[in-house]
């Protein structure tokens, strides 16, 4: 097998203002002083396998602070399509020749570095053409790291027809319509039923209660699971809200879709 680690390893996290559930929640603060995209790319930069790290939001003029902040924290910016993401995804790898592409979205603001490079490390020393944490579910909602050659996303982005595969960027490669070897990073234990990834008003809240009393930077997993152990109450914050809203509207609207 090739060897995969010797080439341009390019993290994309997608990003807009325009959220249904939680609006502006990309820039919502955090901290006194960050943000969601502050922590997000300051969780990333920890990572010790990524190469670069571009911040792909849409064309939509409400995007433009976004666009604004990445100049002001010196992370470069990609700006495309709103709806299909798959394109914006495929458009911004071109543009910054990357080989292979980790994908992050920007609602996941404790993001474990280590988690990252463990997802790097499966992808790049085994064979396989696909590797993420997601595929059985066992990592915390909000942890979700995917790896892919540019290969792999320019086959997707040509034959990827549904709304959802190409809102959601990887469906087209998860339900293997391309024949690939998928391969999945599992935790040692199930840790599915926590819920860090910011999509209501609950996630927020229960983000800045951990935020604030867990002082290490970057914030890793182990440091959540030491204070959810002595305050196992915080979980009760937003645990009813259901997981993967934003892909089953796409899949209802895929009903609907006709070739």
């Amino acid at each position: 097998m090739k060897q995969k680690n010797h080439y341009m390893i390019g993290c994309i996290v997608q990003a807009r203002m325009g959220s249904s559930r939680l609006p502006g929640k990309t820039l919502v603060k955090l901290t006194d002083e960050l943000s969601t995209l502050n922590f997000v790319i300051n969780q990333i930069s920890s990572s010790t396998l990524i190469d670069k790290i571009i911040i792909a939001t849409t064309s939509l003029e409400q995007d433009d602070i976004i666009e604004n902040t990445c100049k002001e924290l010196g992370i470069e910016s990609y700006r495309g399509s709103s709806s299909d993401v798959l394109d914006r995804y495929y458009n911004c790898a071109k543009k910054f020749h990357f080989d292979h592409i980790i994908r992050i979205t920007a609602d996941c603001p404790l993001i474990d570095p280590e988690i990252i490079d463990k997802v790097i490390k499966k992808y790049t020393t085994e064979d396989f053409d696909y590797v993420s944490n997601t595929l059985e579910c066992t990592f915390p909602i909000g942890t979700d790291v995917e790896i892919f050659s540019f290969p792999i996303l320019e086959k997707t982005w040509q034959n990827a027809k549904l709304l959802s595969e190409r809102e959601h960027v990887t469906p087209f490669i998860r339900n293997n319509k391309l024949n690939m070897k998928l391969g999945n990073l599992k935790n040692t234990k199930n840790l599915s039923h926590i819920r860090i990834t910011l999509d209501h008003t609950e996630d927020l809240e229960l983000i800045q209660k951990i935020i604030s009393q867990i002082n290490n930077r970057p914030i890793l997993l182990n440091d959540i699971l030491d204070l959810l152990s002595t305050q196992p109450e915080l979980l009760k914050i937003n645990q009813h809200i259901p997981h993967n809203e934003g892909m089953l509207k796409s899949l209802n609207q895929d009903r609907n879709f006709k070739n």
